[in-house]
């Protein structure tokens, strides 16, 4: 059995730093930067990297182009030691892919081509079904970058709820709408956007409100918002609320790609080891602060113990 199967976007990412954000770049210009990187990315790739190098048995699922970035995206998860049996080829559609642009500060804005995953739907839930009862959680995401599945995902959810495993939705973007959401959240056992997505989905911008926003849906698991520099608020149950403080980077900030989905990772890594969750949140904090060490949403992730060694100290 697994510990977790990531089900959604994967992605290859192109990183090209250091590209100024604060102003248009403009036309016609030449602009020196750093030797551009691949990678790859999504929270297929970024979220299940993140588990396995702290000790879970991860699976991958979802759908890649038939083209080199394709072969990359799956023999870079094989390398991490990824199950990828539920990573199918696309007949016709690209692999999804991103050019990120990180300014000296590490901070980044995407060009994204969706690709493949767009193609991700009910059907294709439906069809991995004995994948997801063979794992302890799934996680499926993004919400907002996955067209396909958008209006099914209450019955998505509903369908990998129905093999026995926990289940916990990720968004991107703009958070995606709220309303095929809200119908999915009274069956989600773990939920945690950012700020801007919550807001978006919410039109509210007190993180308590946001959260009290979920649980009128019937939310009945753990809920959260991510705060950036602020740390993350959770809420295990109705009422009760913890601050997250963020945990120091164990080096220089190179770059905050995947921050958030490492936060994830870590987070579900200490739910699954048994810890309570203000220590799962803090070991989500630690594998965050790791992450931002490193170009990418990888480079900067370390193992178990020297992740929780950052918790400890």
């Amino acid at each position: 059995m697994h510990d977790a199967l990531i089900c959604g976007t994967c992605v290859a990412d192109i990183l090209v730093k250091p590209v100024g954000l604060a102003a248009p770049i403009g036309g016609g210009r030449l602009i020196h930067v750093d030797p551009i990187a691949v990678t790859t990315g999504g929270i297929v790739c970024n979220t299940g990297t993140a588990m396995r190098r702290l000790g879970m048995r991860v699976a991958a699922a979802s759908l890649v182009g038939d083209d080199p970035w394709g072969d990359m995206v799956r023999a870079r998860l094989v390398a991490e030691g990824i199950d990828v049996a539920a990573v199918e080829t696309h007949a016709t559609l690209a692999t999804s892919t991103t050019a990120v642009l990180i300014d000296p500060g590490g901070e980044r804005s995407f060009a994204h081509h969706v690709g493949a995953p767009a193609a991700i739907d009910l059907a294709f839930i439906r069809r991995l079904a004995p994948h997801f009862g063979g794992c302890r959680m799934a996680i499926l995401g993004y919400h907002g970058l996955l067209p396909g599945l958008e209006q099914g995902l209450a019955a998505a959810v509903q369908t990998v709820k129905a093999t026995g495993c926990l289940v916990t939705v990720e968004t991107a973007g703009s958070g995606g709408p709220f309303a095929p959401l809200a119908a999915a959240l009274p069956h989600v056992d773990v939920y945690v956007p950012s700020l801007d997505e919550a807001e978006h989905q919410t039109g509210l911008a007190d993180p308590r409100a946001i959260v009290e926003r979920y649980r009128a849906c019937g939310a009945p698991g753990i809920l959260g918002v991510k705060l950036g520099t602020r740390g993350t608020l959770l809420s295990p149950a109705a009422g009760e609320f913890l601050e997250i403080p963020c945990v120091p980077a164990p080096g220089p900030v190179a770059d905050t790609t995947g921050a958030g989905d490492s936060f994830l990772a870590g987070l579900l890594t200490g739910l699954l080891r048994g810890m309570e969750i203000r220590q799962a949140g803090l070991l989500g904090a630690a594998t965050a602060a790791c992450c931002v060490t490193g170009i990418g949403a990888t480079a900067g992730l370390r193992s178990f113990a020297d992740t929780l060694a950052l918790v400890d100290g």
